[in-house]
Parts: C-alpha cells; sequence; structure tokens
C-alpha cells in the first residue's frame, strides 16, 4: 500500500482493522490515506482476514486500479534491457524477477504467455511494489515479436548451453529471455534469437532457480551500462 500510494497508483476503498494502528507504520499510512481522501471503512480482524489473500495480513486490505502497460510504454535507446517471461508459472518466482529489474534499473518486463498474471496477490507482494514504478507489459509471442523486431531489440535467451554471460557483449537495446524452468523457451522465441547466454557452475549445480538466475544474468549485463 505504501508503494502504492508513493506511485499515485489509484485506490478506490480500504478497509483496516486494529491491527494497522497498532503501530507508527500503519498510523502513518492511514493517515495518509485519508489526507488522500481514500474512503475506508474499520472492521475486525476476523472480517479483514477472511477478506485478506495472506496468512497474517497487516491489518489493511484495498482495491486498487493498477496501470495497464502496453509496449510502447518501454522507452528503448542504445543501452536498454528488457527482461521477458517466457512462461515463467510461480508467482513468487515472478514477483522476485520484476523487483530485481526494477532494482537493477533494466528498462521493463514483457510477460508472454504461459506467465503468471503480473497483478497476481503473490506476484504483487514479491515484487514489493515495482510493478507501480516501471513498466510490467503482458504481451503474445507474435506482438512482442514484431514489436521487438521493429525496434531492433536483440533478443538473448538464457541457456544452460549458452556462452558465459561474462563474455557477452552488448549492441545495441537487448531483451533478455527467462524461459519456464521446466520446458525451457518456446521454439518461437528460440528461433528469433540473436544469442544464448548462461551462468558458468563450476560447484557442479544442474541448475539454478529462475529468479535467481536472471538477478545474476541482469546484474551482469546491465553493469555494463
Amino acid at each position: 500500500m505504501e508503494e502504492a500510494l508513493e506511485a499515485r497508483v489509484p485506490v478506490r476503498g480500504a478497509v483496516y482493522s486494529p491491527t494497522l494502528e497498532a503501530t507508527p507504520r500503519g498510523r502513518a499510512l492511514k493517515t495518509a490515506l485519508e489526507a488522500q481522501g481514500i474512503a475506508l471503512a474499520a472492521v475486525s480482524e476476523k472480517t479483514l482476514n477472511e477478506l485478506a489473500d495472506t496468512e497474517h495480513p497487516q491489518g489493511i486490505a484495498a482495491v486498487i486500479e493498477p496501470r495497464h502497460w502496453k509496449l510502447e510504454d518501454l522507452s528503448l535507446h542504445p543501452r536498454s534491457l528488457v527482461l521477458v517471461l517466457d512462461g515463467v508459472q510461480d508467482p513468487g518466482n515472478v514477483g522476485a524477477m520484476l523487483r530485481t529489474a526494477y532494482a537493477l534499473g533494466a528498462t521493463g518486463v514483457v510477460a508472454l504467455k504461459g506467465t503468471a498474471d503480473p497483478t497476481n496477490p503473490k506476484v504483487l507482494r514479491s515484487a514489493m511494489g515495482a510493478i507501480f514504478h516501471f513498466p510490467v507489459v503482458a504481451a503474445g509471442d507474435a506482438t512482442f515479436l514484431d514489436w521487438a523486431r521493429d525496434r531492433g531489440l536483440r533478443l538473448l535467451v538464457a541457456e544452460v548451453t549458452g556462452a558465459p554471460i561474462s563474455e557477452t557483449r552488448r549492441a545495441g537495446p537487448v531483451a533478455l529471455v527467462m524461459g519456464n524452468e521446466g520446458a525451457g523457451i518456446r521454439p518461437a522465441l528460440a528461433n528469433a534469437a540473436a544469442g544464448r547466454v548462461a551462468i558458468p557452475m563450476p560447484g557442479g549445480a544442474e541448475s539454478l532457480n529462475v529468479a535467481v538466475a536472471a538477478g545474476i544474468l541482469l546484474w551482469e549485463m546491465l553493469r555494463e551500462s
């Protein structure tokens, strides 16, 4: 809620329980909501627990209007990096990747077919409000590929057999494609890729969690910028 308010996301209304007012931070949030003229309703802890999606809610639940991002909202320049999620299904992983991409300075995220909905409550919590601050676009494969081709966006797919990321040099705007942990990258995207990148694993592990892998790759690619 704090991130939504900071990003000026429209809030239609909220309900709160005594838990919210039990801490200075909670009282400050309630005051901020009231200052913006947002309709608030006090409810019991039992009612809030029934409304909330979490087992231990922090005393507030709200209805918001997250921005509907479009591909055109991704403002590209020669050093842009767009994170593309191809069928990443776990909401916790998707949220962690959004948070990491925002923190490290990616231009935005494109969520393709089969990826968990960026507005899923678990994604929103894991992303810690990142979706409120930079473009997170849901798009179909063909639409994304046409858009990327028209803008000279070079696709690099993450693959264990790819070239070591430390040896990969960026030339122009780049899209880093992370695939489903089980199925990998879909053929249409793999065929459109300009290259494949990998994280060397001298310790011998077979693979990495997709969100962890994305964080390492994003760090390595964005630190050149």
